[in-house]
Protein backbone atom coordinates (compact mmCIF):
# COMPACT_ATOMS: atom_id res chain seq x y z
CA UNK A 1 0.00 0.00 0.00
CA UNK A 2 0.84 3.16 -0.85
CA UNK A 3 2.12 5.96 1.80
CA UNK A 4 0.33 8.94 2.49
CA UNK A 5 1.26 12.07 1.01
CA UNK A 6 3.03 14.72 3.33
CA UNK A 7 2.48 18.15 3.98
CA UNK A 8 4.82 21.02 5.70
CA UNK A 9 4.02 21.65 9.40
CA UNK A 10 2.45 24.83 10.36
CA UNK A 11 2.31 26.81 13.56
CA UNK A 12 -0.84 24.85 15.73
CA UNK A 13 -4.53 26.78 15.16
CA UNK A 14 -3.09 28.04 11.23
CA UNK A 15 -5.26 27.47 8.75
CA UNK A 16 -3.50 28.96 6.37
CA UNK A 17 -0.64 25.87 5.04
CA UNK A 18 0.86 25.84 1.79
CA UNK A 19 -2.02 23.64 0.00
CA UNK A 20 -4.88 24.76 1.89
CA UNK A 21 -3.97 28.25 0.84
CA UNK A 22 -3.16 27.07 -3.15
CA UNK A 23 -6.76 25.52 -2.64
CA UNK A 24 -8.01 28.65 -1.89
CA UNK A 25 -6.18 30.70 -4.65
CA UNK A 26 -7.31 27.84 -7.30
CA UNK A 27 -10.92 28.24 -6.19
CA UNK A 28 -10.51 31.94 -6.44
CA UNK A 29 -9.59 31.80 -10.09
CA UNK A 30 -11.77 28.61 -10.74
CA UNK A 31 -15.06 30.26 -9.44
CA UNK A 32 -13.90 32.99 -10.93
CA UNK A 33 -14.62 31.43 -14.38
CA UNK A 34 -17.30 29.70 -13.20
CA UNK A 35 -19.20 32.82 -12.17
CA UNK A 36 -18.70 34.85 -15.20
CA UNK A 37 -19.62 32.23 -17.05
CA UNK A 38 -22.63 31.32 -15.08
CA UNK A 39 -24.18 34.74 -15.61
CA UNK A 40 -23.32 35.04 -19.07
CA UNK A 41 -24.62 32.14 -20.61
CA UNK A 42 -28.23 32.19 -18.77
CA UNK A 43 -28.42 36.35 -19.69
CA UNK A 44 -27.82 35.56 -23.39
CA UNK A 45 -30.49 32.75 -23.49
CA UNK A 46 -33.01 34.85 -21.64
CA UNK A 47 -32.51 37.93 -24.21
CA UNK A 48 -32.35 35.65 -27.43
CA UNK A 49 -35.77 33.90 -26.40
CA UNK A 50 -37.42 36.46 -24.36
CA UNK A 51 -39.54 33.16 -22.77
CA UNK A 52 -39.44 33.10 -18.81
CA UNK A 53 -40.51 29.73 -18.97
CA UNK A 54 -38.22 28.02 -21.28
CA UNK A 55 -35.30 30.23 -19.35
CA UNK A 56 -36.90 28.32 -16.32
CA UNK A 57 -36.78 25.33 -18.03
CA UNK A 58 -33.44 25.24 -19.17
CA UNK A 59 -31.70 25.95 -16.19
CA UNK A 60 -34.13 23.57 -14.28
CA UNK A 61 -32.94 20.68 -16.81
CA UNK A 62 -29.29 21.62 -16.64
CA UNK A 63 -29.31 21.31 -12.84
CA UNK A 64 -30.04 17.77 -13.22
CA UNK A 65 -26.43 16.66 -14.16
CA UNK A 66 -25.10 18.47 -11.10
CA UNK A 67 -27.82 16.36 -8.41
CA UNK A 68 -26.65 13.00 -9.95
CA UNK A 69 -22.90 13.54 -10.51
CA UNK A 70 -22.10 14.95 -7.25
CA UNK A 71 -23.07 11.62 -5.71
CA UNK A 72 -20.24 10.37 -8.39
CA UNK A 73 -17.72 13.35 -7.16
CA UNK A 74 -18.25 12.01 -3.51
CA UNK A 75 -17.31 8.49 -3.73
CA UNK A 76 -14.41 9.81 -6.28
CA UNK A 77 -13.40 11.93 -3.67
CA UNK A 78 -13.21 9.28 -1.10
CA UNK A 79 -11.22 7.34 -3.60
CA UNK A 80 -8.73 9.72 -6.02
CA UNK A 81 -6.79 11.74 -5.04
CA UNK A 82 -8.70 15.10 -4.73
CA UNK A 83 -5.79 17.12 -6.33
CA UNK A 84 -6.16 15.03 -9.27
CA UNK A 85 -10.10 15.47 -9.47
CA UNK A 86 -9.67 18.70 -8.73
CA UNK A 87 -6.84 19.06 -12.06
CA UNK A 88 -8.69 17.06 -14.11
CA UNK A 89 -11.97 18.54 -14.53
CA UNK A 90 -10.40 22.25 -14.35
CA UNK A 91 -8.51 21.37 -17.45
CA UNK A 92 -11.74 19.66 -18.94
CA UNK A 93 -13.60 22.70 -18.50
CA UNK A 94 -11.09 25.07 -20.46
CA UNK A 95 -11.18 22.92 -23.28
CA UNK A 96 -15.00 22.54 -23.07
CA UNK A 97 -15.54 26.09 -23.40
CA UNK A 98 -13.04 26.40 -26.57
CA UNK A 99 -15.29 24.16 -28.21
CA UNK A 100 -18.12 25.87 -27.41
CA UNK A 101 -16.76 29.08 -28.68
CA UNK A 102 -16.12 27.60 -31.52
CA UNK A 103 -19.51 26.15 -32.58
CA UNK A 104 -21.20 29.11 -30.94
CA UNK A 105 -23.28 30.84 -33.92
CA UNK A 106 -23.42 27.42 -35.67
CA UNK A 107 -26.08 24.89 -34.15
CA UNK A 108 -28.81 26.35 -33.03
CA UNK A 109 -28.98 28.42 -29.72
CA UNK A 110 -31.41 26.31 -27.39
CA UNK A 111 -30.27 22.65 -27.48
CA UNK A 112 -26.60 24.10 -27.56
CA UNK A 113 -26.84 26.21 -24.61
CA UNK A 114 -28.95 23.16 -22.87
CA UNK A 115 -25.64 20.74 -23.28
CA UNK A 116 -23.24 23.31 -22.65
CA UNK A 117 -24.68 24.71 -19.30
CA UNK A 118 -25.59 20.83 -18.34
CA UNK A 119 -21.83 19.31 -18.76
CA UNK A 120 -20.91 22.60 -16.68
CA UNK A 121 -23.12 21.97 -13.72
CA UNK A 122 -22.09 18.06 -14.00
CA UNK A 123 -18.55 18.87 -13.98
CA UNK A 124 -19.17 21.61 -10.96
CA UNK A 125 -20.98 18.25 -9.04
CA UNK A 126 -18.33 16.37 -9.28
CA UNK A 127 -15.38 19.10 -8.72
CA UNK A 128 -17.17 20.38 -4.98
CA UNK A 129 -17.05 17.23 -3.09
CA UNK A 130 -13.08 17.15 -3.55
CA UNK A 131 -12.70 20.67 -2.65
CA UNK A 132 -15.20 19.81 0.29
CA UNK A 133 -13.63 16.41 1.60
CA UNK A 134 -10.16 18.01 1.10
CA UNK A 135 -10.80 20.55 4.01
CA UNK A 136 -10.51 18.10 6.78
CA UNK A 137 -7.69 16.53 5.45
CA UNK A 138 -5.77 20.21 5.61
CA UNK A 139 -6.67 21.63 8.50
CA UNK A 140 -6.99 20.91 12.17
CA UNK A 141 -10.31 20.07 13.29
CA UNK A 142 -10.17 23.43 15.44
CA UNK A 143 -10.03 25.31 12.46
CA UNK A 144 -12.72 23.87 10.41
CA UNK A 145 -15.23 26.35 10.81
CA UNK A 146 -12.93 29.21 10.08
CA UNK A 147 -11.78 27.07 6.93
CA UNK A 148 -15.21 26.34 5.83
CA UNK A 149 -16.10 29.64 6.31
CA UNK A 150 -12.76 30.90 4.19
CA UNK A 151 -13.95 28.64 1.24
CA UNK A 152 -17.69 30.24 1.32
CA UNK A 153 -15.78 33.55 1.09
CA UNK A 154 -14.14 32.66 -2.11
CA UNK A 155 -17.13 31.06 -3.85
CA UNK A 156 -18.88 34.37 -2.95
CA UNK A 157 -15.79 36.92 -3.59
CA UNK A 158 -15.82 35.28 -7.24
CA UNK A 159 -19.64 35.34 -7.48
CA UNK A 160 -18.97 38.82 -6.15
CA UNK A 161 -16.45 39.63 -9.03
CA UNK A 162 -18.03 37.56 -11.79
CA UNK A 163 -21.44 39.04 -12.78
CA UNK A 164 -20.28 42.76 -12.10
CA UNK A 165 -17.28 41.70 -14.67
CA UNK A 166 -19.56 39.96 -17.00
CA UNK A 167 -22.00 42.57 -16.90
CA UNK A 168 -19.57 45.27 -18.35
CA UNK A 169 -18.07 42.54 -21.06
CA UNK A 170 -21.28 41.29 -22.28
CA UNK A 171 -22.83 44.75 -22.16
CA UNK A 172 -19.85 46.18 -24.36
CA UNK A 173 -18.52 43.07 -26.26
CA UNK A 174 -21.14 40.56 -26.25
CA UNK A 175 -20.60 37.20 -25.45
CA UNK A 176 -17.27 35.99 -26.81
CA UNK A 177 -14.55 38.36 -24.35
CA UNK A 178 -16.33 36.01 -21.83
CA UNK A 179 -15.78 32.55 -23.05
CA UNK A 180 -12.19 33.53 -23.80
CA UNK A 181 -11.77 34.86 -20.06
CA UNK A 182 -13.46 31.80 -18.55
CA UNK A 183 -10.76 29.57 -20.47
CA UNK A 184 -8.19 31.26 -18.89
CA UNK A 185 -9.14 31.16 -15.85
CA UNK A 186 -9.89 27.43 -15.75
CA UNK A 187 -6.61 26.50 -17.16
CA UNK A 188 -4.79 28.97 -15.15
CA UNK A 189 -6.56 26.78 -11.83
CA UNK A 190 -5.73 23.60 -13.06
CA UNK A 191 -1.91 24.81 -13.21
CA UNK A 192 -2.06 25.98 -9.68
CA UNK A 193 -3.61 22.83 -8.57
CA UNK A 194 -0.92 20.64 -9.59
CA UNK A 195 1.50 21.62 -6.64
CA UNK A 196 -1.76 20.87 -4.11
CA UNK A 197 -0.62 17.93 -1.76
CA UNK A 198 -3.13 17.07 0.02
CA UNK A 199 -3.47 13.42 1.86
CA UNK A 200 -4.47 10.25 -0.06
CA UNK A 201 -5.09 6.86 1.37
CA UNK A 202 -5.54 4.87 -1.74
CA UNK A 203 -8.07 2.08 -0.95
CA UNK A 204 -7.94 -1.30 -2.13
CA UNK A 205 -9.78 -2.14 -6.18
CA UNK A 206 -10.69 -4.48 -7.78
CA UNK A 207 -14.17 -3.97 -8.44
CA UNK A 208 -16.30 -1.67 -11.46
CA UNK A 209 -16.94 1.44 -11.10
CA UNK A 210 -20.76 1.07 -10.34
CA UNK A 211 -20.40 -1.42 -7.89
CA UNK A 212 -17.77 0.87 -6.41
CA UNK A 213 -20.06 3.61 -6.19
CA UNK A 214 -23.27 1.30 -5.41
CA UNK A 215 -21.41 0.26 -2.15
CA UNK A 216 -20.13 3.52 -1.04
CA UNK A 217 -23.15 5.08 -1.16
CA UNK A 218 -25.11 2.32 0.97
CA UNK A 219 -21.59 2.44 3.70
CA UNK A 220 -22.49 6.47 3.81
CA UNK A 221 -26.62 6.33 3.46
CA UNK A 222 -26.07 3.21 6.26
CA UNK A 223 -23.66 5.38 8.80
CA UNK A 224 -26.64 8.42 8.52
CA UNK A 225 -29.06 6.18 8.94
CA UNK A 226 -28.04 4.25 11.90
CA UNK A 227 -25.59 6.98 13.63
CA UNK A 228 -26.94 10.38 12.12
CA UNK A 229 -31.00 10.36 10.90
CA UNK A 230 -30.88 14.00 12.07
CA UNK A 231 -28.88 14.49 9.53
CA UNK A 232 -31.43 13.19 7.08
CA UNK A 233 -34.47 15.52 8.85
CA UNK A 234 -31.64 18.46 8.03
CA UNK A 235 -31.70 18.14 4.73
CA UNK A 236 -35.19 17.40 4.10
CA UNK A 237 -35.61 21.00 5.45
CA UNK A 238 -33.03 22.33 3.28
CA UNK A 239 -34.33 20.34 0.09
CA UNK A 240 -38.06 22.41 1.16
CA UNK A 241 -36.16 26.00 1.40
CA UNK A 242 -34.46 25.29 -1.69
CA UNK A 243 -37.96 24.22 -3.52
CA UNK A 244 -39.15 27.20 -1.82
CA UNK A 245 -36.60 30.31 -2.34
CA UNK A 246 -33.68 29.38 -3.71
CA UNK A 247 -34.92 28.07 -7.15
CA UNK A 248 -36.96 31.08 -7.17
CA UNK A 249 -34.18 33.51 -6.47
CA UNK A 250 -32.48 31.87 -9.31
CA UNK A 251 -35.01 32.23 -12.10
CA UNK A 252 -36.44 35.15 -10.40
CA UNK A 253 -33.92 37.77 -10.23
CA UNK A 254 -32.71 37.79 -13.82
CA UNK A 255 -36.72 37.49 -14.75
CA UNK A 256 -37.32 40.73 -12.43
CA UNK A 257 -34.34 42.72 -12.95
CA UNK A 258 -34.34 42.34 -16.51
CA UNK A 259 -38.03 41.69 -18.17
CA UNK A 260 -40.15 43.41 -15.43
CA UNK A 261 -37.61 46.39 -14.24
CA UNK A 262 -36.58 46.39 -17.46
CA UNK A 263 -32.56 47.19 -16.53
CA UNK A 264 -29.90 46.55 -18.41
CA UNK A 265 -26.73 43.43 -18.31
CA UNK A 266 -24.24 46.21 -16.44
CA UNK A 267 -27.51 46.12 -14.01
CA UNK A 268 -28.33 42.73 -13.64
CA UNK A 269 -24.71 41.77 -13.05
CA UNK A 270 -24.97 44.35 -9.86
CA UNK A 271 -27.89 42.71 -9.00
CA UNK A 272 -26.35 39.27 -9.01
CA UNK A 273 -23.19 40.52 -7.84
CA UNK A 274 -24.89 41.93 -4.42
CA UNK A 275 -25.91 38.24 -3.51
CA UNK A 276 -22.28 36.93 -3.80
CA UNK A 277 -21.52 39.94 -1.52
CA UNK A 278 -23.94 39.06 0.71
CA UNK A 279 -22.46 35.59 0.69
CA UNK A 280 -18.95 37.06 1.14
CA UNK A 281 -20.32 38.55 4.00
CA UNK A 282 -21.92 35.85 5.12
CA UNK A 283 -18.92 33.76 5.04
CA UNK A 284 -16.65 36.22 6.90
CA UNK A 285 -18.87 37.31 9.67
CA UNK A 286 -19.10 33.35 10.30
CA UNK A 287 -15.45 33.04 10.36
CA UNK A 288 -15.24 35.89 13.10
CA UNK A 289 -18.47 34.66 14.91
CA UNK A 290 -16.61 31.16 15.03
CA UNK A 291 -18.17 28.29 18.03
CA UNK A 292 -20.63 31.29 19.04
CA UNK A 293 -22.79 30.23 16.53
CA UNK A 294 -25.25 27.49 17.22
CA UNK A 295 -27.17 24.94 14.96
CA UNK A 296 -30.25 25.56 17.51
CA UNK A 297 -30.69 29.00 16.59
CA UNK A 298 -30.18 28.07 12.80
CA UNK A 299 -34.01 28.61 11.63
CA UNK A 300 -33.69 32.05 12.79
CA UNK A 301 -31.31 32.42 9.93
CA UNK A 302 -33.85 30.61 7.45
CA UNK A 303 -36.87 32.95 8.73
CA UNK A 304 -34.72 36.07 8.43
CA UNK A 305 -34.05 34.79 4.40
CA UNK A 306 -38.05 34.48 4.13
CA UNK A 307 -38.60 37.91 5.80
CA UNK A 308 -35.91 39.50 2.93
CA UNK A 309 -38.22 38.07 -0.03
CA UNK A 310 -41.33 39.54 1.49
CA UNK A 311 -40.03 42.74 1.45
CA UNK A 312 -38.88 42.55 -2.16
CA UNK A 313 -42.43 41.15 -3.05
CA UNK A 314 -44.06 44.19 -1.09
CA UNK A 315 -41.93 46.43 -2.87
CA UNK A 316 -42.82 45.56 -6.17
CA UNK A 317 -46.28 45.43 -4.99
CA UNK A 318 -46.26 48.57 -4.03
CA UNK A 319 -46.10 50.14 -7.88
CA UNK A 320 -42.74 52.09 -7.06
CA UNK A 321 -40.35 53.03 -9.94
CA UNK A 322 -38.48 50.84 -11.79
CA UNK A 323 -34.77 51.67 -10.49
CA UNK A 324 -36.57 51.90 -6.83
CA UNK A 325 -37.71 48.66 -7.35
CA UNK A 326 -34.29 47.66 -8.49
CA UNK A 327 -32.38 49.08 -5.15
CA UNK A 328 -34.89 47.22 -3.10
CA UNK A 329 -34.52 43.60 -5.10
CA UNK A 330 -30.42 44.29 -5.08
CA UNK A 331 -30.36 45.63 -1.27
CA UNK A 332 -32.49 42.62 0.21
CA UNK A 333 -31.07 39.84 -2.00
CA UNK A 334 -27.19 40.98 -0.18
CA UNK A 335 -29.04 40.40 2.75
CA UNK A 336 -30.77 37.12 2.36
CA UNK A 337 -27.89 35.63 0.87
CA UNK A 338 -25.34 36.43 3.67
CA UNK A 339 -27.89 34.76 6.32
CA UNK A 340 -28.13 31.81 4.31
CA UNK A 341 -24.30 31.53 3.94
CA UNK A 342 -24.14 31.83 7.33
CA UNK A 343 -26.19 28.97 7.66
CA UNK A 344 -25.04 26.99 4.74
CA UNK A 345 -21.59 26.85 6.77
CA UNK A 346 -23.38 26.16 10.09
CA UNK A 347 -24.87 22.97 7.97
CA UNK A 348 -21.55 21.74 6.77
CA UNK A 349 -19.41 22.29 9.22
CA UNK A 350 -21.91 20.24 11.92
CA UNK A 351 -22.03 17.47 9.00
CA UNK A 352 -18.23 17.31 8.39
CA UNK A 353 -17.35 17.47 12.44
CA UNK A 354 -19.57 14.70 12.86
CA UNK A 355 -18.88 12.18 10.04
CA UNK A 356 -15.87 9.97 10.35
CA UNK A 357 -13.13 11.09 8.15
CA UNK A 358 -13.34 7.84 5.13
CA UNK A 359 -16.97 8.95 5.08
CA UNK A 360 -16.77 12.58 4.42
CA UNK A 361 -16.89 12.90 1.19
CA UNK A 362 -19.43 10.38 0.79
CA UNK A 363 -21.72 11.59 3.18
CA UNK A 364 -21.35 15.31 2.15
CA UNK A 365 -22.29 14.20 -1.69
CA UNK A 366 -25.66 12.43 -0.51
CA UNK A 367 -26.74 14.89 1.49
CA UNK A 368 -25.97 18.07 -0.75
CA UNK A 369 -27.85 15.67 -3.65
CA UNK A 370 -30.33 15.64 -1.43
CA UNK A 371 -30.67 18.78 -0.48
CA UNK A 372 -30.33 19.97 -4.00
CA UNK A 373 -33.31 17.35 -5.87
CA UNK A 374 -36.14 19.88 -5.27
CA UNK A 375 -34.53 22.64 -6.77
CA UNK A 376 -35.08 21.75 -10.67
CA UNK A 377 -38.41 21.21 -9.74
CA UNK A 378 -39.03 24.41 -8.32
CA UNK A 379 -36.50 26.46 -10.98
CA UNK A 380 -38.95 24.70 -13.76
CA UNK A 381 -42.07 25.87 -11.84
CA UNK A 382 -41.31 29.29 -11.12
CA UNK A 383 -40.11 29.89 -14.91
CA UNK A 384 -43.88 29.05 -15.78
CA UNK A 385 -45.22 31.05 -12.68
CA UNK A 386 -43.62 34.32 -14.04
CA UNK A 387 -44.47 33.33 -17.73
CA UNK A 388 -48.00 34.02 -16.82
CA UNK A 389 -48.25 35.89 -13.68
CA UNK A 390 -45.24 38.40 -14.93
CA UNK A 391 -46.86 41.44 -14.14
CA UNK A 392 -47.86 40.10 -10.93
CA UNK A 393 -44.12 38.84 -9.71
CA UNK A 394 -44.58 40.53 -6.76
CA UNK A 395 -47.61 38.10 -5.34
CA UNK A 396 -44.94 35.09 -6.43
CA UNK A 397 -42.36 36.84 -3.91
CA UNK A 398 -44.76 36.90 -1.01
CA UNK A 399 -45.91 33.42 -1.54
CA UNK A 400 -42.70 31.85 -1.43
CA UNK A 401 -41.92 34.00 1.21
CA UNK A 402 -45.10 33.15 3.22
CA UNK A 403 -44.71 29.51 2.67
CA UNK A 404 -40.43 29.54 3.86
CA UNK A 405 -41.46 31.43 6.89
CA UNK A 406 -43.92 28.63 7.84
CA UNK A 407 -40.91 26.36 7.06
CA UNK A 408 -38.91 28.14 9.07
CA UNK A 409 -40.58 27.89 12.15
CA UNK A 410 -41.58 24.29 12.02
CA UNK A 411 -37.50 23.47 11.77
CA UNK A 412 -36.59 24.75 15.12
CA UNK A 413 -37.14 21.28 16.85
CA UNK A 414 -34.81 19.60 14.17
CA UNK A 415 -32.12 22.13 14.45
CA UNK A 416 -32.28 21.76 18.14
CA UNK A 417 -30.75 17.96 17.56
CA UNK A 418 -27.41 19.19 16.01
Amino acid sequence: MEPMENTRTAPAGTIFRRDFTLVVIGQIISLFGNAILRFALPLYLLRATGSSALFGMVTAVSFLPMIVLSLLGGVLADRVNKRNIMVALDFSTAALIAVFYLVLGKLPIVPLFTVMLMLLYGISGTYQPAVQASIPALVEGGGLMSANAVINAVNSLAGLLGPVLGGVLYGLWGIGPILMVSILCFFASAVMEIFIRIPHQPRAGGKGVFACVRQDLSESLRFVRREKPVFLKVIGIVAAFNLLLSSMMVVGIPVVVVKLLGRSDGELGLAQGALALGGLAGGLLTGLLGARLSMARAHRLLLFCALSVAGMGAVLGLGVSAFSGYLAVTLLSFFAMAVSTVFSVEMITAVQAGTPPQLVGKVMACLMTLAMCAQPVGQALYGVLFERFETAAWAILLAAALAAALLALCSKRVFRQL
